[in-house]
């Protein structure tokens, strides 16, 4: 590591766009909605973590995530993020999500993930547990207890649950909606943050990037480029005599 802060984009991307007509009440009954989705997740999840130790030992070998196993453990944060977004993770959408692992570009929630090349061996022993624990720590604020480390992902289909600090601030977010049909933007971006620093660790305990996730909350429903030092550098005017 250097001394420079890191400003590059991050190879996880989550976003997702804030409906601008959300019903007042159907947020108080999408436990119920998406309960078939949960049914799915679970057996979803339990596949996610066999094929990630099948990627494990693929990767202490070749060096490389097979790319079926990726494209597969991409959907399933894929899926789990859409249904996070619909449900209790943002309330961001009234508009079902799909049966489906593939992208879905017209859906308000999107996830994708790039795919490394080549990943380090050696980090692939420990980063998923000893040097994501530091994440964890955050993640657990966010998300709340339940999720205690990358195993305690499969428990509740990723963050569907909505505990934690993102929980507490969509519930406020949903009362506020209840009686005044708009939803808080400030609430939204910050929420959409942490559900992105999530996700940022769950793409790298599932091995999927060496890039360490930057503690950093990116907040809003769109994800771009950090600053660099460069653009935050004052252009002299002309005349001024600064040089």
């Amino acid at each position: 590591m250097n001394g420079h802060a890191d400003t590059s984009v991050y190879p996880l991307r989550v976003e997702g766009e804030l409906d601008s007509h959300l019903s007042r009440w159907q947020w108080l009954v999408k436990w119920v909605l998406v309960i078939p989705h949960v049914i799915v997740l679970v057996f979803l999840w339990i596949a996610f973590i066999v094929l990630w130790l099948v990627a494990l030992v693929a990767i202490l070998f070749t060096g490389r995530y097979p790319r079926a196993i990726f494209d597969f453990n991409v959907g399933v944060l894929r899926w789990s993020w859409r249904v996070g977004f619909y449900s209790y993770s943002a309330l961001g959408t009234d508009r079902y999500p799909p049966f489906t692992l593939a992208d879905v570009p017209d859906y308000p929630a999107r996830l994708n993930v790039e795919y490394p090349q080549e990943l380090s061996r050696g980090l692939a022993l420990v980063k998923w547990w000893l040097l994501a624990i530091p994440q964890y720590l955050i993640v657990g604020v966010f998300a709340g207890g339940a999720w205690a480390g990358f195993n305690a992902m499969s428990d509740n289909g990723g963050w569907t649950s909505g505990g934690g600090l993102i929980g507490l601030l969509v519930c406020i977010a949903g009362v506020v909606l209840l009686f005044t049909g708009r939803y808080p933007k400030a609430i939204f971006d910050f929420v959409m943050g942490m559900n992105r620093w999530c996700y940022r660790v769950a793409a790298y305990a599932a091995l999927m990037t060496d890039k360490y996730p930057p503690f950093r909350l990116d907040m809003g429903g769109q994800e771009s480029a950090p600053d660099t030092a460069e653009s935050n550098v004052v252009t002299p005017k002309p005349g001024t005599g600064l040089s």
